[in-house]
C-alpha cells in the first residue's frame, strides 16, 4: 500500500494542496501532486462565505488530483486566522503509587487538571504541548515518569481556535468531499520543515506572514511555548503601495516583491513598506515582551508565508527586533527546481510531513499520554464534522 499524505492550506489569498508519497527508506516525501487557486470567501483566516470557500478548495483539489492522478478524499487541514492562539495552563496531581514512583497515569491526571483550569468558552483545543514539570517543587529535566515524589505539577500550552470558525472550516472541507483527518496550526505544521532541532531547543520564533494575518510561534527547549495571531498581513502593504503610488493592486504587488521600474521612486517605496512593517514588528516585539523573550531568542526569527518574500524583510527585522533573522529555507528538494521552495508553500508542505511524523513525535520525545490526548482531540474533531 502506498504511503500518501495530503495537506490543504486554505489561506486568505491562496488555497494550496500538496500530495506527498513517502517511499521506503526516504526521510522526506516525493511530491506527486500540487494544486493552487485564488481563495474566495475567507477573511483574516476564517470563512465568511461557505460556498465561495468550498469552490476555492475544489479548484485547488482538481489541480492536485490531475497532477497526482489520485482521487483526494482525505487530508490534513491547516487552521489559521485571528482566533488561533496559545494559552498556558497549570495543573497538579498527587502521585498515586505507594512507593512514590511517577507513572503515565499521574502525568495524565496533572495534564487533565491543566485543561480543567482553562477557561475555553466558545473555543476548541487544537494542540496540547506539555512545557514543564515540577516534582515536589523542583524542576524536572526530561520525563517525570520513573522519578519518585509526592506532588507532580505540570504546565502546558494549549493551542485553541474558535469553535464556530473550526466548524465552518470543516463544513467547507466536507462540502468539497474531503474528510479532515486532522487539523494543524500553521506554525506547528511548518516547524519541522524550516527549523532545526537546535534552533527549537535554544529558542526561536517562526513568523508566518500571510496575506491578511501574521502568525507567530515561539519554540524553546524543543517545544512550542507560545502562539499568537495578528490581524495584519502582507496584503496591507500592497494596499498601502497602491494608495501611495495611485496604481492598481496587481502593479503594487509586483513593487512589493521587488519588481521596481524606473518610473517609481525606490526611496518612496521603501518608506511605504517600512511603515507597515513597523506596525507588524511592533506587534511581534510586544508579544516577545509579554512572554519575556524580547532580544532573548538566540536562534532568532525565521519567516515563512507569502509575506516572507517582501524585499528587505530580513534586514528590517534584524534592526527592529535586534535578533538574527532569515527567510525559512526549504531545502528538502536538493538542487531540483520547484515552486515549493517559495516560503508561501511552507504550511501546505509542512502538513504533508506532519502526516507522517505526528504519531512518532507523540510517542517519542514526550509521553505516551500525549498521544492519548491527541486522540481525544481527533475524536472531538470528528464530532464537529457535518
Amino acid at each position: 500500500m502506498r504511503n500518501i499524505s495530503i495537506g490543504i492550506d486554505l489561506g486568505s489569498e491562496r488555497t494550496r494542496v500538496v500530495v506527498g508519497e513517502f517511499l521506503r527508506g526516504e526521510k522526506y516525501p516525493k511530491i506527486i501532486g500540487l494544486g493552487e487557486s485564488q481563495t474566495l470567501g475567507v477573511r483574516r483566516g476564517y470563512v465568511v462565505d461557505l460556498e465561495l470557500a468550498r469552490d476555492s478548495v475544489r479548484e485547488a483539489l482538481e489541480g492536485a488530483e490531475k497532477s497526482s492522478e489520485l482521487k483526494i478524499t482525505r487530508a490534513i487541514i491547516s487552521v489559521s486566522g485571528t482566533s488561533l492562539r496559545g494559552e498556558t495552563s497549570s495543573g497538579l496531581a498527587m502521585v498515586s503509587k505507594a512507593d512514590g514512583e511517577v507513572t503515565n497515569l499521574d502525568v495524565k491526571h496533572a495534564l487533565e487538571e491543566c485543561e480543567d483550569n482553562l477557561n475555553l468558552g466558545n473555543r476548541k483545543i487544537v494542540h496540547v504541548f506539555p512545557t514543564s514539570f515540577r516534582l515536589d517543587g523542583k524542576d524536572v529535566l526530561g520525563r517525570p515518569e520513573g522519578m519518585r515524589g509526592t506532588k507532580l505539577e505540570a504546565k502546558a500550552l494549549y493551542v485553541t481556535y474558535s469553535s464556530q470558525h473550526l466548524e465552518d472550516l470543516l463544513e467547507v472541507m466536507a462540502s468539497a468531499k474531503v474528510e479532515s483527518t486532522d487539523v494543524v496550526a500553521s506554525g506547528v505544521a511548518a516547524h519541522s520543515l524550516v527549523l532545526s532541532e537546535k534552533q527549537k531547543i535554544v529558542g526561536t520564533a517562526l513568523v508566518d506572514i500571510g496575506a491578511q494575518t501574521t502568525k507567530i510561534a515561539v519554540y524553546e527547549n524543543g517545544s512550542l511555548i507560545s502562539l499568537h495571531t495578528f490581524s495584519i498581513g502582507s496584503e496591507d502593504i500592497t494596499n498601502d503601495i497602491a494608495l501611495g503610488f495611485k496604481i492598481p493592486l496587481e502593479a503594487a504587488e509586483k513593487l512589493k516583491l521587488g519588481d521596481v521600474g524606473v518610473e517609481y521612486s525606490r526611496k518612496k517605496l521603501d518608506e511605504i513598506i517600512e511603515a507597515r512593517l513597523s506596525d507588524i514588528f511592533e506587534l511581534i516585539e510586544n508579544h516577545f515582551k509579554k512572554i519575556k523573550r524580547n532580544e532573548l531568542l538566540p536562534a532568532g526569527v525565521v519567516f515563512i508565508g507569502g509575506g516572507a518574500n517582501i524585499t528587505g524583510l530580513e534586514e528590517f527585522s534584524k534592526s527592529a527586533l535586534k535578533l538574527p533573522s532569515r527567510v525559512g529555507a526549504i531545502e528538502i528538494f536538493g538542487s531540483a527546481k520547484t515552486k515549493l521552495r517559495d516560503p508561501a508553500w511552507a504550511t501546505a508542505l509542512g502538513l504533508v510531513i506532519y502526516g507522517r511524523d505526528s504519531d512518532s513525535v507523540l510517542e517519542g520525545s514526550f509521553f505516551g499520554v500525549f498521544k492519548d490526548i491527541k486522540n481525544a482531540i481527533k475524536a472531538n474533531l470528528k464530532q464537529l464534522m457535518p
